[in-house]
């Protein structure tokens, strides 16, 4: 190893040293969570202490089946449609709304079962079929079925309310628990924990492709892959792969149309330089401390560097040394929520989202969606763990491919998230190397609007789009419901940047 490389490492386990304290001051909030910790030593610790946060209290570190679980049989896939009562009226235009939870036996593990939830769509049955991949690394595609874009709501009194914008009003809608450990997906093997994108992915691949085989009518609809947060690194991926998989013709043909990346993590050599700039903007620091917290930032692009060519230990110094910078932000920041920099956190809660365990912890509820004795792991520490050698590479190296072969990328961000801020994914936007790169640099900004009030501000060329949403934070579809569902459908139908009015960005 190069003298380089160990003083890297020094100066990752420098910061490790030194940073504790600023870990400690850190609030974090989410619904699908990026974690960032300075404590590599004590990673699941951390990880516990920033899920409490959210109010949640997962009772296991990773969804294990030890003994009689009683979940499913062996077969591939179980499937069953969901029997529970819902308030207010749905909206649908078809008869027979179809909602279903089901497990799918992940071939390539030892013993894997990946748990999701089908909805067909409230208008037809015709319409897309969007996948949603929750991030964290590690928490629960569920965060995003009951408090952003799901078909319903849980109410104080613990019944579903529908939800007036959730995207099954104009998708059939999938949500996944991956990777395996997280929500009510689970394995009796930890050789089936996944560490990398490439895991994540095939299992992503497989599920897909057994869902079409036991949904064949929706296997021509167009497809879309969608998601938030860390899902900035898994849906690149996943795309990638189901579209190696149609040019291989490995399978069933999915009629992938397009991916779409919300306040996600994609190229962090990119993003992290956005932190200091983007803190300094929203006068969350001051000019004195980002120029002291700027020179931490070289260190940082040179571990990300060493962690792309050679991965392990590299990659776990690159984490040390970068998530330096956002603690020490945060450090100055105090009680703000990294979340949406609008909002502060009340002691150690930043966001509330413990309806969702109740719910889905009701023994009713649990029989209606045949999980048997598993119990639900809202966000896993462990999967956190596991996936942290994955954080800081980087994916947007397969995106231009996807961008010539004519596959549309959509990279949305709520201007008031600091975690994965617009400003970070639109330079990673900007400076990607495609085809097209010049002309969409030189394209216009236009408004986004909704009933004639701008939402957003947009640029489009090609295939692709840059949406920055006015007036929301790390959790667009949370904050800003109506503006995301138009979104999501005026992006599918190529209407995006329609009735728009030029403005800056």
């Amino acid at each position: 190893m190069s003298s380089h490389y160990f003083s890297l490492l020094f100066l990752a386990l420098l910061f490790h040293s030194v940073s504790l304290s600023f870990s400690s001051s850190v609030k974090s909030n989410d619904g699908d969570v990026v974690f960032l910790s300075s404590a590599p030593k004590f990673p699941i610790t951390m990880a516990e202490k920033l899920i409490r946060q959210l109010n949640l209290f997962p009772k296991h570190e990773i969804n294990k089946a030890i003994g009689d679980y009683g979940a499913v049989t062996d077969q591939s896939l179980f499937e069953k449609k969901l029997n529970l009562s819902y308030i207010g009226d749905s909206g649908a235009t078809v008869q027979d709304l179809g909602h279903h939870a089901g497990y799918y036996r992940l071939p390539h593990t030892k013993d894997a079962r990946m748990f999701y939830f089908f909805f067909e769509s409230r208008s037809r049955k015709n319409d897309p079929v969007v996948i949603w991949l929750t991030g964290g690394p590690g928490c629960s595609s569920e965060l995003a079925v009951f408090y952003e874009n799901g078909p319903f709501k849980i109410a104080d009194n613990m019944s579903l309310v529908w939800n007036d914008f959730g995207w099954d009003k104009g998708s059939n809608l999938i949500y996944v628990d991956q990777p395996t450990g997280t929500g009510f997906s689970y394995s009796s093997s930890e050789d089936d924990i996944r560490h990398d994108e490439r895991g994540v992915s095939n299992d992503l691949y497989d599920f897909l492709q057994v869902f079409f085989k036991a949904h064949p009518q929706y296997a021509k609809n167009d497809f879309y892959i969608t998601g938030e947060s860390y899902a900035g690194h898994y849906i690149p991926a996943f795309a990638s792969r189901v579209h190696q998989g149609n040019k291989n013709k490995e399978g069933i043909y999915v009629n992938l149309k397009g991916f779409a990346i919300g306040n996600g993590l994609t190229d962090p050599e990119i993003q992290y330089k956005a932190y200091t700039d983007y803190a300094l903007d929203m006068k969350l620091i001051k000019k004195s401390d980002y120029n002291v917290i700027e020179k931490t930032y070289l260190k940082c692009q040179q571990a990300i560097q060493l962690c792309g060519k050679s991965g392990g230990v590299d990659c776990m110094a690159a984490y040390l040394v970068c998530t330096s910078i956002f603690n020490k932000i945060m450090n100055i920041a105090g009680d703000k929520n990294y979340y949406d920099v609008r909002k502060t956190c009340e002691g150690d809660l930043c966001y509330d989202f413990s309806k969702m365990e109740t719910f889905l912890n009701d023994q009713k509820v649990r029989q209606a969606l045949g999980v048997g004795n598993i119990e639900f792991v809202s966000c896993s520490s462990e999967v956190y763990q596991a996936m942290q050698l994955d954080w800081m590479k980087n994916l947007e190296v397969g995106i231009p491919s996807l961008l010539e072969d004519g596959i549309k990328l959509l990279v949305y961000a709520g201007e008031y998230d600091l975690i994965c801020n617009w400003l970070g994914n639109s330079r990673w936007v900007h400076a990607m190397k495609w085809s097209g790169q010049n002309a969409f640099g030189k394209a216009s900004s236009v408004s986004f609007a909704v009933d004639g009030v701008e939402k957003g501000v947009q640029k489009s060329h090609g295939p692709l789009t840059f949406l920055k949403v006015h007036d929301a934070g790390h959790m667009v579809p949370m904050d800003q419901p109506k503006a995301a569902l138009e979104m999501l459908q005026r992006w599918m139908q190529n209407k995006l940047s329609k009735d728009g009015h030029l403005a800056p960005m």
